[in-house]
């Protein structure tokens, strides 16, 4: 076929823009894949007025960032010392954020515009920690600085993000605990804090590691640190030190209290009772038959009670046969409740019970009676003799079950149906279990010869596993030596409490009393235990340094 000149023109046309479309879908810029995060903060480019001004008579400040930023949390986050009464506006406009002042300024005074955890940029959220905008209507600007460490006590590590508090001795009294400071600093990532342009007086000061970032001391599981005496600042100084610990608190409260799924009544405190009980006081009758299970540390109670024909009860609580507090439960009279009777053995997680001790089990619910021609403990596919008893004082759910184990043989305990009884009368279903003796070479044994600083001085020492849990306290007040028998190989930590008031456990600080928690010191040796090795480490405890 023959192309006339305009065919052809169109042709060509054609290809060339379709040339060019390719040149241009292959010019099109795509997000850079991968590369290394950004982790820089915004950087202040400028501040005008100028940062550390002097006779500042500006109704506006405009601080300009290298980057575009976001402001968390403003009202929680930002502070101005001293504290006027109409709080600026903060507004942000591209890279800048527009501070509008609305109150009139004290003559000759600092001001500090603390941003704390504010300022951050838009992708990352990397935060500008403890960025300050400082200026004075006068002359002079404060400029002392005070610094130091915050530690927790618990585990003697440096505690990061933690809030460092100041109050003047006015203040301290009326907003601590109450209002967020106008004075405070984030601790660095290894423990460190610096407050500046401070100008001289008589302080308080107060670090708090906080679940809600409110800057109050209001939950008692926040982590608390304080200054025993007010400190007369006249200089610069770099030696406070403060200890974060969790204060006890100082009423003991309900934190939670229901029906279970099982129709167990479940009472929480926000502390342990000391020698904790429980009595019904209504309905009558109904104190006679019940059961109580009270944890280890006292802060949990649990109460069984076999009739459940009642829609109220009431409670009466006491620590040490003293009346503690009361309160009751509603549920409807017919209610009815999903009870599955379930078990429990103290076994390791590879289902291995230690050597030389007995095989212990605990029941979901508290049982009426048990069936001992239903169970069968077999070794190596032969039914064996053994004893199974119920203990005294566990609330009906603790048994043991003793035997002449064998260190290679391989055990099944059988369970049949309705081998349990509850006292709801509701039975178990058929279940077994196998497990094995622990191998020697999974043990090993430690002796630790411990020295003491003061012989007049009692001492608490505590080995800690991995995981930091507590396997074993003992109390020790001279040079001694502390046996450690069958423990599964790992690495250990040692902890020490100087037990001031000789009780023989770790005491908890007193804000209200201006009472420090006692010391501890962790050893900062890690003691690592072998297979079926005897191991022995000295303990020297340290003078205890005490804290002011």
């Amino acid at each position: 076929m023959t192309l006339n000149k305009k065919g052809w023109f169109f042709h060509k046309k054609y290809l060339f823009l379709m040339l060019v479309l390719v040149a241009l879908g292959c010019a099109v810029q795509q997000k850079p894949q991968g590369g290394p995060r950004d982790r820089n903060p915004p950087k202040l480019l400028k501040a005008t007025p100028p940062n550390l001004t002097h006779n500042f008579s500006a109704k506006e400040i405009h601080l300009e960032f290298d980057e575009y930023f976001k402001l968390n949390n403003p009202f929680q986050e930002v502070t101005v010392f001293p504290a006027p009464e109409k709080n600026p506006d903060y507004k942000v406009r591209s890279k800048t954020l527009v501070i509008t002042l609305k109150d009139t300024l004290l003559k000759n005074t600092t001001y500090v515009i603390n941003f704390g955890k504010a300022i951050g940029d838009v992708n990352e959220n990397n935060i500008l920690k403890n960025f300050t905008y400082v200026f004075s209507t006068g002359n002079h600007i404060d400029s002392l600085t005070m610094s130091g460490t915050v530690t927790n006590n618990d585990t003697q590590l440096k505690e990061k993000d933690a809030t460092v508090m100041l109050f003047t001795l006015k203040q301290d009294s009326l907003l601590f605990g109450k209002k967020k400071p106008s004075i405070y600093a984030t601790t660095d990532s290894v423990g460190n804090f610096r407050l500046s342009n401070l100008k001289e007086g008589t302080y308080k000061i107060y670090a708090l590691k906080e679940q809600t970032p409110d800057k109050i001391y209001d939950n008692d599981n926040e982590l608390i640190a304080f200054s025993t005496k007010p400190i007369k600042f006249t200089h610069d100084t770099s030696t406070i030190n403060l200890r974060l610990f969790k204060q006890e608190p100082v009423k003991i409260r309900f934190v939670a209290r229901s029906f279970t799924t099982d129709g167990a009544m479940l009472f929480t405190f926000n502390k342990p009772i000391a020698k904790p009980s429980v009595k019904i006081i209504y309905p009558k009758g109904l104190d006679e038959q019940k059961i109580v299970d009270f944890t280890k540390t006292g802060d949990t109670a649990t109460v069984y009670s076999k009739n459940m024909d009642f829609d109220s009860v009431r409670f009466a609580f006491y620590s040490n046969n003293k009346p503690l507090d009361t309160t009751y439960l509603r549920k409807g009279r017919k209610e009815s409740y999903t009870r599955t009777l379930g078990f429990r053995y103290g076994l390791s997680f590879i289902n291995e019970l230690k050597p030389g001790t007995d095989l212990h089990l605990y029941t979901s619910l508290p049982i009426d009676s048990f069936e001992p021609s239903l169970i069968t403990l077999k070794e190596d596919s032969a039914s064996v003799n053994y004893t199974l008893t119920k203990d005294t004082g566990a609330a009906s759910k603790n048994f043991t079950l003793k035997y002449r184990w064998k260190q290679k043989a391989a055990y099944q305990l059988i369970i049949e149906d309705a081998a349990f009884t509850t006292i709801y009368g509701d039975k178990n279903k058929r279940q077994f279990k196998k497990f094995s003796i622990g191998k020697p070479e999974s043990f090993s044994n430690l002796t630790l010869s411990v020295s003491v600083p003061d012989s007049g001085k009692m001492y608490v020492v505590q080995l800690l596993n991995e995981q930091n849990i507590v396997l074993r306290s003992d109390v020790v007040t001279k040079k001694t030596k502390i046996i450690y028998t069958n423990y599964y190989v790992g690495k250990f930590t040692v902890r020490v409490v100087y037990d001031d008031n000789k009780n023989g456990k770790w005491d908890s600080g007193s804000i209200k009393e201006s009472r420090q928690p006692e010391n501890i010191w962790v050893n900062p040796k890690q003691i690592v235990l072998r297979p079926n090795w005897d191991s022995e480490e000295t303990l020297e405890i340290p003078k205890e340094v005490i804290a002011h």
